[in-house]
């Protein structure tokens, strides 16, 4: 028999919100009207949940965390939008995530397997993959696109609308206003630039030695060769062959609507 959900009576739970197995809700959260929780996910407390917005199973949020909330966005008019978190997240202490928008595609996705440090901001309309780590304080701001196992170090902020390829890293501290490649590590100095490749990164992910070889090659190609990056393009499309990394890599590149961070 499945265990039953444990929710402190003190906590207020809208009678449309959907409560799996297991669940747990601490001491005064409230939980609003189409919120959908999925089962064994664990709630502290003062938590605010609101929806439309589904969380997926084996979640640990902890308290004071405000998810669901509507978009800090002057266009926002109150349409429909919603937020959906997969499972096995960590959200910390104070973290805010925001629904979407009518005009940004309507929906904010976090996905498997993330930490998300405490006051860790995800702003409207935002897209974050798997198995990524947001330290304290990381600000995503709206339309942010965050691929698989990437690092935001402490107060790292990343301007609207940018993106941020597969197992980059980006510093404590640092700005990003522009697209950020794959496998890149960028450091602080102003509005942030690329300083290399996340290699301790890519070793702990099982990247072998060729891998990491040809990933260097690309990017001596995009950023130490002085090419422009047109020129630059077609370096990378010569090391394609080698590497279905670099064909990411020159994949990220053709997707882009901000410039990228160079």
């Amino acid at each position: 028999m499945s265990p039953a959900p444990a929710i402190h009576p003190t906590a207020i739970v809208d009678t449309s919100a959907r409560i799996g197995d297991g669940v747990g809700i601490g001491a005064y959260t409230v939980v609003g009207g189409e919120v959908e929780i999925g089962a064994g996910t664990r709630i502290g407390a003062h938590c605010t949940l609101e929806g439309p917005t589904r969380i997926g199973r084996d979640n640990r949020i902890h308290g004071h965390v405000a998810i669901g909330g509507d978009a800090q966005d002057k266009k926002f008019a109150g349409e429909r939008a919603e937020l959906v978190i997969g499972d096995r997240n960590v959200i910390r202490e104070f973290c805010t995530i925001n629904r979407g928008t009518g005009h940004g595609g309507g929906c904010t996705r976090v996905g498997d397997d993330n930490w998300l440090l405490a006051y860790v901001h995800i702003a409207h309309d935002c897209q974050v993959g798997n198995g990524c780590v947001f330290s304290n304080n990381a600000t995503l701001a709206g339309h942010v696109e965050v691929g698989d196992q990437v690092i935001l170090g402490g107060f790292a902020g990343v301007h609207q609308f940018c993106r941020i390829g597969a197992h980059a890293f980006i510093g404590m501290g640092a700005f990003v206003n522009g697209d950020v490649p794959p496998f890149v590590l960028v450091a602080q100095e102003g509005y942030s630039r690329p300083r290399g490749v996340n290699v301790e990164g890519l070793k702990r992910r099982g990247f072998d030695a060729d891998r990491i070889a040809a990933i260097r090659r690309a990017y001596k190609a995009l950023y130490v060769s002085g090419a422009k990056l047109e020129e630059a393009r077609l370096q990378l499309q010569a090391l394609a062959g080698e590497s279905d990394d670099v064909r990411a890599l020159l994949a990220f590149l053709d997707a882009g609507d901000r410039p990228l961070l160079r």
